[in-house]
């Protein structure tokens, strides 16, 4: 079973960024999707990027241009950078392991599906707080 160990999130104003990192233990797949989620309070726990073990990477549309999933195999950690963040970005932001793809007709390849039920593994949560 993997392990996922998120970094601390933090505080920004609107505008800023913050860089999130997972660092992954244990088995882990050979082929995966490592997904970043974010839940507010109220709200279902929703998806806005992954990247497989190939490193192609997927996002939802309220945050592309604007997050990049990035991975280093060597550390066996994932990162996601966020730009430009608005106050509607505040939740408690999840990585989480799984293996489910789906096609994307437009890029003619698998992509990794944004859906939180297709986890495996999450890690533990970190807090993103962006004021106005």
């Amino acid at each position: 079973q993997v392990q996922l160990v998120e970094s601390v999130g933090g505080s920004v104003q609107a505008g800023g960024s913050l860089r999130l990192s997972c660092a992954a233990s244990g088995y882990m797949y050979s082929t995966y999707c490592m997904g970043w989620f974010r839940q507010s309070p109220g709200k279902e726990r929703e998806g806005v990027a992954a990247i497989d073990s190939d490193g192609t990477t997927t996002y939802a549309d309220s945050v592309k241009g604007r997050f990049t999933a990035t991975q280093d195999n060597a550390k066996n950690t994932r990162y996601l950078q966020m730009n430009s963040l608005q106050p509607e970005a505040t939740a408690m932001y999840y990585c989480g392991v799984h293996t489910e793809m789906s096609l994307d007709a437009g890029l003619g390849i698998a992509v990794c599906r944004l859906n939180p039920v297709a986890v495996d593994a999450w890690g533990q949560g970190t807090l993103v707080t962006v004021s106005s």
